[in-house]
């Protein structure tokens, strides 16, 4: 039961982070980022998701990260890391917008992982 409350709330998140991206410079790519991660949530309240649909999100998502490695790097050795923060920095400098995609990214794998791990997705089944 707790499980699905988490699953819930994580749901309600994901909703939440999509209502914010419509103003982002590439809002299509994050819509459909986070609304899988609402798929995927909602989907983990009433049935067993999907293995391949998880793992395959889950390893796109961290590719993605990868690529965002060098941004998230240079916000964390900047000497202002409350920038991460500031709604105009990311047009200053452009690791600040990367360092949030790149968290993002980390966020929806961390989910992705948790409900697979929440269903054993990780088993062969024979």
């Amino acid at each position: 039961m707790l499980s699905k409350i988490v699953s819930i709330v994580l749901a309600l998140m994901f909703v939440s982070f999509v209502a914010v991206q419509f103003d982002d410079p590439d809002p299509i790519l994050w819509v459909f980022i986070y609304s899988n991660m609402v798929v995927i949530c909602v989907w983990s309240v009433f049935a067993v998701p999907n293995k391949y649909w998880i793992w395959i999100s889950a390893g796109g998502y961290l590719v993605y990260a990868i690529f965002l490695i060098p941004g998230a790097l240079d916000w964390f050795q900047s000497p202002d890391r409350s920038l991460l923060f500031d709604d105009l920095a990311k047009m200053q400098y452009p690791y600040i917008e990367e360092t949030r995609e790149f968290l993002g990214l980390i966020i929806c794998v961390v989910v992705l992982l948790w409900v697979g791990y929440r269903f054993k997705l990780h088993r062969v089944s024979r």
